[in-house]
């Protein structure tokens, strides 16, 4: 049996609540400027979790959590290491440890979703659907408890009775747990549902353990003051913020909320500093705008298409290019440092045309793409297919790509942040070798005009795929549900 040998203390806290698309690390970083004590990350799978793999990003100064996809599943770094609690959803007790075990010397505390309503959740025994399974909430808990030196915590939803829901919170707590988060609606009800003070308050005077109240950003929660009145209603240890956090994140701050603009700034700022992935950054932007969304920076927001874009948006044009310049550098200082980790492009690398190119997309037409043209003069040419050849660095985990056109190799010298946009750089390197159009604005490429118009990364002929709302997209509704297949950021209210 494991001791949990790294305590965390719950009483008198103030919290970021684990919200899906909106806690990752930039805004759990800017959660903690502005006076949070504990910072959730978004609820992860187990399943998912448990396909990755540990990598320590020496370029970033973080750990990853790499999917074999190569897409970050989860990033932390050493100055949340403390105060970040690793949110997980599960409903079998082994696996829940091995995900445990998989982060525990990455984070100050493990915790188990069982509050989510949605249906993506349920139906996988997760979330709300534990709450009908108290024997499993035990199993689950008391593995977790006996297995990782990280205090366990999990997150509930309070039951249609009073008398269920407090017999449910004495068995949990008797499984060995640090502190129990107490989301005062049932699983049916929703944030325009009231929250129930009173059911928390219950929960908090008949537990020894710290209680943490959630729930109260629709009715209580509009500045600092209101947590503190909200914590006094509840009878609650500490309180859990989501939404009200989510739309200013400077409510943690006893000074009052600061201007939503800088605000917005600082996190973008650390989003470019660690490399979120723009489509994150720009849901999470859209989220504190909200009214603002058809405004005129609302406006550039929903435009943007690239990290780059959303920081001109902001005014933070010089700041991007300059961070970017300072991680190029510290990824070429950490290549030559280590020059057998470095892999090459392709095992023989003679006859290979090469150009030093990337693939700026705001240089091409929005419906073409150097990818298509070139597949349209080999269809035109009567030539095969061309051939794709990617492979992915270790260290930096970028992409370089060799295109196969007529028994020619093509390859940009220069390496990429993703698979498709290397591939794109090495069609280009073919087609300029070649004196051919490439897409870019201002040329002229009939034949592709004709064609049915495709979206910029997807090959002719391929099968078309719908892709997931963009938060630009949510302006008139900024807090509707999800597609299958996507979380509600807004559970943890």
């Amino acid at each position: 049996m494991m001791v949990n040998s790294l305590s965390l203390c719950y009483h008198n806290k103030l919290i970021l609540a684990p919200m899906v698309r909106v806690g990752t690390l930039p805004m759990r970083l800017l959660a903690l400027d502005y006076g949070a004590d504990i910072v959730y990350c978004e609820e992860l799978i187990d399943l998912k979790m448990l396909q990755c793999k540990r990598v320590v990003n020496d370029v970033l100064s973080t750990v990853d959590f790499v999917a074999p996809d190569d897409r970050v599943v989860f990033r932390t770094c050493e100055r949340e290491q403390s105060r970040v609690i690793f949110q997980m959803g599960t409903s079998d007790a082994e696996r829940a440890l091995a995900v445990a075990r998989l982060v525990e010397n990455d984070v100050a505390g493990i915790d188990v979703n069982m509050g989510c309503p949605k249906e993506y959740s349920t139906k996988g025994g997760m979330g709300a659907a534990l709450l009908s399974d108290p024997d499993k909430i035990e199993k689950i808990l008391s593995t977790l408890v006996k297995g990782t030196r990280r205090p366990v915590t999990c997150k509930i939803r309070i039951l249609p009775s009073l008398e269920d829901t407090l017999s449910l919170v004495k068995r949990i707590e008797r499984t060995g747990i640090a502190a129990i988060a107490v989301h005062g609606r049932t699983r049916e009800e929703r944030p325009q549902h009231p929250v129930s003070c009173e059911a928390i308050k219950a929960i908090a005077e008949i537990l020894s353990v710290p209680v943490i109240a959630n729930g109260g950003s629709h009715d209580h929660i509009q500045e600092y003051l209101d947590i503190q009145d909200f914590r006094q209603a509840t009878a609650a240890s500490s309180v859990m913020v989501a939404r009200a956090a989510m739309w200013n994140p400077s409510i943690f701050l006893k000074e009052g909320l600061r201007p939503l603009q800088e605000v917005m700034q600082k996190y973008i700022r650390y989003a470019v500093q660690y490399d979120n992935h723009y489509t994150n950054t720009k849901y999470c932007l859209c989220q504190m705008l909200r009214e603002q969304l058809e405004s005129p920076q609302g406006k550039l927001l929903h435009a943007a298409q690239s990290s780059r874009e959303i920081c001109e948006a902001f005014g933070l044009g010089a700041f991007y290019e300059e961070t970017t310049r300072e991680l190029d550098a510290r990824r070429a200082e950490l290549l030559a440092k280590t020059p057998g980790e470095v892999e090459e492009p392709a095992e023989d690398t003679s006859g290979v045309i090469k150009m030093a190119v990337k693939f700026d997309r705001r240089a091409y037409s929005p419906q073409i793409t150097p990818k298509m043209c070139l597949l349209e003069w080999c269809r035109r040419e009567k030539l095969a297919q061309p051939v794709y050849e990617t492979v992915q660095r270790p260290l930096d985990r970028l992409f370089c790509s060799v295109v196969t056109v007529a028994e020619q190799k093509y390859q940009s010298t220069l390496w990429d942040k993703s698979k498709k946009l290397a591939e794109q750089a090495a069609a280009i390197v073919c087609l300029r070798s070649q004196g051919l159009p490439e897409g870019r604005l201002g040329e002229e490429s009939p034949s592709l005009n004709k064609r049915k118009r495709e979206a910029p990364d997807q090959d002719p002929g391929a099968p078309s795929v719908q892709e997931p709302a963009m938060p630009g997209e949510l302006c008139k509704k900024p807090f509707v549900a999800l597609g299958s297949g996507q979380e509600n950021p807004l559970e943890g209210l």
